[in-house]
Parts: structure tokens; C-alpha cells; sequence
């Protein structure tokens, strides 16, 4: 890439090559280096700009990253990026959430406000935990632009928000910062872990020092599936963090549920959860292990297991090594599993396509020697929208499957 000297207003500017717009013009938002035929000069990592044609026709409007993928675009539309263009943005977000009964809903009051490119932000994730809002910055640029983005929130919400917290990676905060004084909180104060309410079931999240932003709110839909099929069956939730799926099944009626994670502190989140319930403590047992160890001794009296693993590939150089992971994690289950047992198995892999997935559960089940069905094809819920102009944007992808 060559530099030009040529900051019309009101923002530098990144031109293409010839040819290189067409993704651009079907509204797909990324821009990798190879497709860049100069830049501004004195551009910097995070900053905002504007992407033209070779021939000097406007595109989008996006943040500049130093990296193969150059420009994230957040508009199509070429305008001042201001207090007022973050407040629709934010605006846009809720009235949907509010539209899908999420937001203001009593009995679910923890949803996805905002999740990157499937709300036309990419680089950020915003999620509600009643009146908590945890900012997630994956973009220098969203990074930049936090204080600005909070003050939207605040104003769509209008009062109900007691907190804003800043769950940004710590390479984006300046290294001169003294990390222990400095507050992430971008609006008020709030203890944690903060309760919150799913399907009328309770939980508590640590936003602070829990997984993400402290809870998987893209298994909300499918913890709810899991309630018609755990009664009075004996339950075993692999990488059960917070144990999610097992106080939706003791809900539901599970005669005995088994918690297994390699964190203490998931296990002792999911003890308490559990108690938060009311649930009589002899049905749940939690246990701290590696899951690859347990999966090759555990019981086979199991008649429902829930296997939901960490990505296991955030980049397609580690496709492979990622489906022996859940072909070795599949196939240790369906061995063991009992006759007539279901499955939920999952990948949040987004290198790992819908398709490849199912065929590593099917080479599983070949392997295991066990005759399997699909019942459901589960993928996020709706508070994680996909674009139909970015396919990228799924990720999840689950099988509910009858084991003969």
C-alpha cells in the first residue's frame, strides 16, 4: 500500500484497487490489505475512515486497523460519526431487542444489545444484564469510541441503567495506565455478580471476572429446548461453566444432574446458582476436571449430555486441529452414552461451517458403533441477528441427537 496526501474532510481516506469494491457494494463490511491501493498519510490503527473507489466514488465509512483486515465498516452512509450517529446505532439495537420482547421482559431481563456486524458494529459487543450494561470492545476503534458509545446508552435507556462496565481486552487500555486505580466503569458502580432472570430461572454473573461478559446468553434458547427432554432423566453438562443448562434441567425435572469444569470458580458460580434455585443440593454434583480426562472414564448411566466446548479454532489455520478436538469429545459420549439417550453437542467455531459440523458428529457416531438421529439443528438466538450481507455472523451451530 502507497500513502497519499489527501485528507478531504471529513475523514482520511482508504481508496481500492480497481475491481476490489464489488463486496463493498453489496454491503459486506470488511476490507482486507490486499484489496487497498493507498491510504492517508498519517493514518493511524483505530482511527475512522472513509473507503472509496479506484475512480473516487464513495463506499462506507469505518475503523482503520494496521492488520490484513484493514477497515471494519459501521456505515454505508456518509455522515459525521457523532453523539447523534452512536445514539441511532444504539437505538437501532434496542428497538429490536425491544421488538423480539426482550428488552423490558420481567422474566428474561439479560439479552444481547448489541453483537458487532449483525447490528452494523463490528468490532463490538454490547450485553444487558438487567440494569448492567458490559461494553466489549473487539476493535481498537470501538475501543476508541467507548465514552461516546456509553452516553448513547444512557440516553436510549433512559435512566434504567445503573452501570456501564468496560469488559475491553487490557492490550486496548495505554500501557502508562496504572491498571490497578483505574476504574472500568464507564457509568456508575455495581457489586458483582450481579443476579439476573432467564426464563424465570436465576443466575448470578460475574461481569467482572466470569467468561466473556460473564454469562452465555447465545444458549438461552437452547437451555429452553433442553426443559423438554430432562425430566427425570440423569443429566451430564460438559464445559458446564455457571452450569446454565443444569439448573434449566433440574428446573424441568432431572432426577440428577452432573456439572463438570476444569475452573473452580465455574464450579463453586454453578453450586450457587444451583442454590439459587432452591434445588435440593444431593441432585446436582459438580465436579473440577479436565473434560477430555473425564469423557474417557465417565459412567455410562447418563441418559442426557450436554457437550458445549470453548472455540476450539479462532482461525482457519487451526480448522483441523479443532474437529479431531469435538470428533474425539462426540465420539468418547455416544460410547458411553445409554440407549436411548440425547445429545446436545455444540461448536462456537465460526471457522467450523454448519456442515463440517454435523459430518464430525457423523463420523463420531460411526466410530462409536451407535445408530443416531437428529431431533433439532439449534444455531444463536435472535438477540445475536446474523446479516444476510455477512454470513460470518454464525457461529453457533448445536445437533440435538437420539442415541440408539
Amino acid at each position: 500500500m502507497t500513502a497519499i496526501k489527501n485528507h478531504q474532510y471529513p475523514y482520511p481516506r482508504v481508496i481500492l484497487k480497481k475491481g476490489r469494491e464489488i463486496s463493498i457494494q453489496r454491503f459486506h463490511p470488511w476490507i482486507f490489505s490486499g484489496a487497498v491501493q493507498s491510504i492517508s498519510e498519517h493514518l493511524k490503527g483505530g482511527e475512522i475512515a472513509e473507503v472509496f473507489t479506484s475512480q473516487g466514488n464513495y463506499l462506507g465509512t469505518g475503523h482503520f486497523e494496521d492488520s490484513s483486515l484493514t477497515v471494519k465498516i459501521f456505515s454505508f452512509e456518509r455522515s459525521e460519526i457523532n453523539a447523534t450517529f452512536w445514539k441511532q446505532k444504539i437505538e437501532n439495537a434496542y428497538n429490536l431487542r425491544k421488538a423480539l420482547g426482550l428488552a423490558e421482559n420481567a422474566e428474561t431481563n439479560a439479552y444481547r444489545l448489541v453483537f458487532t456486524e449483525g447490528d452494523g458494529l463490528p468490532g463490538l459487543i454490547i450485553d444487558v444484564y438487567e440494569d448492567i450494561a458490559v461494553f466489549q470492545a473487539q476493535t481498537q476503534g470501538m475501543f476508541n469510541a467507548r465514552i461516546e458509545i456509553s452516553e448513547a446508552l444512557l440516553s436510549v435507556y433512559n435512566g434504567k441503567l445503573q452501570a456501564v462496565y468496560d469488559k475491553s481486552p487490557e492490550p486496548f487500555f495505554e500501557p502508562s495506565e496504572n491498571k490497578e486505580s483505574r476504574s472500568r466503569f464507564l457509568h456508575g458502580q455495581a457489586e458483582t455478580p450481579k443476579e439476573i432472570t432467564e426464563h424465570g430461572n436465576k443466575f448470578l454473573v460475574d461481569f467482572v471476572k466470569g467468561q466473556k461478559t460473564g454469562f452465555f446468553l447465545d444458549q438461552r434458547e437452547n437451555r429452553a429446548l433442553l426443559g423438554q427432554y430432562a425430566k427425570n432423566r440423569k443429566l451430564l453438562n460438559l464445559f458446564s461453566y455457571s452450569g446454565g443448562f443444569s439448573v434449566y434441567a433440574l428446573t424441568a425435572g432431572a432426577r440428577e444432574v452432573v456439572s463438570v469444569d476444569s475452573a473452580a470458580s465455574a464450579i463453586e458460580l454453578a453450586n450457587q446458582n444451583i442454590k439459587l434455585n432452591s434445588f435440593i443440593e444431593a441432585k446436582h454434583h459438580g465436579i473440577i476436571a479436565d473434560v477430555k480426562n473425564y469423557v474417557q472414564e465417565m459412567s455410562g448411566d447418563f441418559d442426557l449430555v450436554i457437550l458445549d466446548p470453548p472455540a476450539f479454532a479462532k482461525h482457519k489455520a487451526s480448522q483441523h486441529r479443532a474437529i479431531q478436538g469435538y470428533k474425539f469429545l462426540n465420539t468418547a459420549v455416544l460410547k458411553k452414552i445409554k440407549s436411548g439417550g440425547i445429545l446436545f453437542t455444540f461448536s462456537c467455531s465460526q471457522v467450523v461451517g454448519t456442515d463440517l459440523f454435523e459430518s464430525t458428529v457423523m463420523a463420531s457416531a460411526i466410530e462409536a458403533g451407535r445408530n443416531v438421529r437428529i431431533l433439532h439443528r439449534l444455531s444463536q438466538p435472535p438477540d445475536h441477528p446474523v446479516s444476510i450481507f455477512h454470513p460470518e455472523g454464525v457461529y453457533l451451530k448445536g445437533l440435538v441427537v437420539f442415541v440408539e
